[in-house]
This record gives C-alpha cells, sequence and structure tokens, in this order.
C-alpha cells in the first residue's frame, strides 16, 4: 500500500492524483454533454430512436464507472468512519475566520513567487488569444516549480483543528492561481495554463475577496474542492477547450456572465457553457 510517508512512494502518489484529475476533467465533460442531450430530448425518445450500438457501449461505460467509483466511495467511507471526526457546526463568525484567513495566505504566496515568475512568452500566449483577451496574458506571471512543490499550508492545519475537512493539499496540486500569478508544481502544459488562467479571470471579475468568500462558502456546502463552484467552472470551461482547441470562445465573456447572474453562489448548476 502506498504512503506519504515512503519518500519512494510519494512521485507515484502524486502522478496518481494527477490522473484522477485528468479523469475526473473527462467524466465532468462527459456529463455536461449528456445534461444537453437530457435537456433537449426525452428518455422515451432517445430509447426509441437512439443507436442501440452507442446506448449500449454508454451502458457499459456507465456501469463500469459506476462500479469502480462506487467500490472506492465505500472505502473512502469506511476510513472516515474509523477516523471518527468531530462534528462541527459553522456559524458566521466561524466562517468570516476561514474566510480571512484565505484571503491572507494568497496574498503572502502571491508575495512569495511573484520575484521569480515570468511573464508569458509570444508563443505561449498564441493559441491562447483566441479564449483570452491581451490584458489577461499580459497581466499574469507564472513560475514553473519543476519538481518542487507548493507545501502544505500552515493555515490548514489549523484549520482541520477547527473542523474543516477534505481540504485541497497544494503539494498534489497541478497549479495553484494566487490571483494574477500562476504557480505550476511541474512543467506547466498549454492545458493546464489554460486552467489556471480561467481562474485568474475570476480573480480579476470577482476581485480577491468576493472570489474567497465564494470559494469557501462553497466548499462548505459540497465539502468537495473539485465540486466548488469556481472549480467546476474552471474544470468545464478546461474540458471544452480540451476537446478543440482551434474552436474559440470567450471565456471572459462567462466568467462575468456568471458573475452577474450570481450562478458562482449556486451549488447545483447544469454547465450549459
Amino acid at each position: 500500500m502506498l504512503s506519504w510517508n515512503k519518500s519512494a512512494d510519494r512521485p507515484v502518489i502524486v502522478q496518481m492524483n494527477a490522473k484522477l484529475q485528468d479523469a475526473q476533467i473527462e467524466l465532468l465533460s462527459a456529463h455536461c454533454a449528456t445534461e444537453r442531450i437530457r435537456l433537449r430530448f426525452s428518455t422515451e425518445d432517445i430509447a426509441q430512436h437512439g443507436r442501440r450500438d452507442v446506448l449500449r457501449k454508454a451502458f457499459g461505460a456507465a456501469t463500469a464507472l459506476r462500479d469502480f467509483y462506487s467500490s472506492i466511495e465505500e472505502q473512502i467511507n469506511q476510513l472516515e468512519t474509523q477516523q471518527t471526526p468531530p462534528k462541527f457546526e459553522f456559524g458566521e463568525q466561524h466562517i468570516l475566520t476561514g474566510i480571512e484567513g484565505a484571503i491572507a495566505y494568497i496574498r503572502e504566496q502571491r508575495a512569495r513567487y511573484l520575484p521569480e515568475s515570468l511573464s508569458l512568452s509570444e508563443q505561449q500566449k498564441r493559441p491562447l488569444r483566441p479564449f483570452f483577451s491581451d490584458s489577461i496574458l499580459s497581466g499574469v506571471k507564472v513560475v514553473e516549480l519543476k519538481g518542487r512543490r507548493v507545501p502544505m499550508p500552515s493555515i490548514f492545519e489549523d484549520a482541520k483543528a477547527q473542523g474543516f475537512v477534505n481540504l485541497p493539499e497544494p503539494p498534489h496540486m497541478t497549479s495553484l492561481t494566487f490571483e494574477d500569478v500562476l504557480v505550476f508544481n511541474d512543467t506547466m502544459t498549454e492545458r493546464s495554463l489554460f486552467h489556471a488562467l480561467v481562474l485568474a479571470v475570476q480573480f480579476q471579475v470577482l476581485g480577491l475577496q468576493r472570489f474567497v468568500e465564494i470559494f469557501v462558502r462553497s466548499f462548505l456546502k459540497t465539502h468537495s474542492y473539485f465540486n466548488v463552484t469556481l472549480k467546476s467552472h474552471a474544470f468545464a470551461l478546461e474540458s471544452r477547450f480540451a476537446a478543440n482547441p482551434t474552436r474559440p470562445f470567450p471565456v471572459e465573456e462567462y466568467v462575468h456572465l456568471w458573475a452577474t447572474q450570481r450562478r458562482y453562489e449556486a451549488t447545483d448548476l447544469i454547465f450549459n457553457i
């Protein structure tokens, strides 16, 4: 069994989590495609007129995925039951304290990595211009740690002691966006850069205070980093980009629309982007 305490296992665990994140993005893309079908066609019409070979393959894939992830969910539930974490009721003051701590952390990390950050090169900007404005592409700075890792923040230990569970683990993440400073735990790819840029747009449109408040409150509602609406929207846009990088769409317009309609504050979204 893998263990983070074994130095030889750490790269394998990091790789495993990266692959899980890739799979989660693809699953989100499939979910979005299925939702578009569900909203337009009835199950009766699909059953009667849908191609049987395509549907049977979809049934098989969905069943296999359900069985695989259900077995993992069962083991997670068993582990969490054994650990019996205390249950906490989060009052408004408790939540505001968490928001303040997160804002301080983002500002500290931005200041920490800004001195070693670089502007995007023209080669890096070119394929992303159909999706982002020049002000975004010219305004962000990037840092590739290439083997180094963003460490676990000390505030996370305090947060866990206060009852915050399932917190994200920065050493295992592909990238972290600290406002306009994008930090990559390893080598930056075009896809990972796109995802980080979406978050940078969200920071710019919402502002640091509102971004963090939405993030913290969404996390407390969903109990999952990947289900936070800000991240889910970024994953959905990233997946759309990865599916067809030659078909442009205006990321900033989408973020402005979601911010104006207060869709980031919701937790039961359908990603009809």
